[in-house]
């Protein structure tokens, strides 16, 4: 019997596919990422002659958390696909709700590291000296007060014996487009290791258990655009998804499954807020802008 063929990260065509494969198919468990602060193992999933890698966080290995209700992590990840999905952007791997040998939980598409070496961000333009890297080389730390031409600033880092260094993120049309997501689904935890450029050139934010918090949450590496108006194309994209978070639509109705109504009303309100205002959300002052440890 042939072996089941690999599906490739997903496009377009493929996304309904990947869905139904991951949502249907056999979860073989090969690992444990040790890494995560949750229980998360890499498993395959098959179905039919398809086949994938995937990463599977059943709910009875979520770690309890003060300001979330326990248990509904995995909720809150298939949310953030779904409007990630709404956006017309797929920024967030495919993932499903399902059981698996742990229970229910959430299993999305494995999305493997771009080992191109080719750097996303550019260099710094100015002569200044890269300190680190990382998020697949849209983050940096730049020494002196300049970002440089193709990064955006984002804060002083203390990086020990008496050294700052300016973190920086890249100028990038991708990560201008998970910014904004990032304001709509309240995003608590956005680091560097989140980030995942693919080998074909699309750009990826994972681990979005942290999100759709009804207060002001939103901690990330990505303020490099705060204050700065919301490109056309966002306004066009927030204006649509405002539609389809409208009482009755398939949309809202989904979400409505996963996360609570005054989440969801949170939700419409950032998206409105945003419409309002055109520019991208400056920190508020009432909760901690940069998540820690930010890699």
């Amino acid at each position: 019997m042939p072996a089941p063929e690999r599906l490739p990260a997903p496009g377009v065509s493929a996304t309904g596919e990947l869905e139904e494969l991951l949502a249907r198919g056999e979860l073989t468990v090969v690992g444990r990422i040790r890494e995560a602060s949750n229980a998360v193992l890499l498993c395959t999933v098959a179905y039919g002659d398809l086949s994938a890698e995937c990463v599977y966080k059943p709910v009875k290995g979520e770690r309890p958390l003060w300001d979330f209700p326990d248990g509904n992590l995995a909720q809150r990840e298939v949310a953030a696909y779904l409007v990630s999905e709404a956006t017309g952007w797929g920024l967030v791997p495919p993932t499903v709700l399902r059981d698996g040998p742990y229970g229910e939980g959430m299993v999305q598409l494995w999305i493997g590291p771009d080992e191109s070496g080719e750097p996303d961000g550019g260099d710094t333009g100015d002569g200044d000296t890269a300190e680190g890297e990382s998020g697949g080389g849209l983050l940096a730390l730049v020494e002196g007060e300049e970002a440089g031409e193709g990064w955006k600033p984002v804060a002083l880092a203390d990086v020990g014996e008496g050294r700052t260094a300016l973190l920086v993120h890249a100028d990038d049309p991708r990560l201008r487009r998970l910014a904004v997501l990032d304001a709509v689904i309240n995003n608590g935890d956005r680091k560097g290791g989140h980030l995942l450029p693919a080998p074909d050139g699309r750009l990826y934010g994972i681990d979005h258990g942290v999100t759709f918090h009804r207060e002001d949450k939103l901690r990330t590496l990505l303020w490099g655009w705060a204050g700065e108006p919301l490109t056309g194309e966002a306004r066009e994209v927030l204006t649509a998804l405002a539609a389809r978070l409208a009482d009755g639509e398939p949309l809202a109705t989904r979400l409505a499954e996963l996360i609570t109504p005054v989440e969801l009303a949170a939700v419409r309100a950032r998206v409105a807020d945003l419409l309002r205002t055109g520019v991208h959300p400056q920190p508020s002052g009432q909760w901690p802008a940069i998540p820690w440890p930010p890699v």
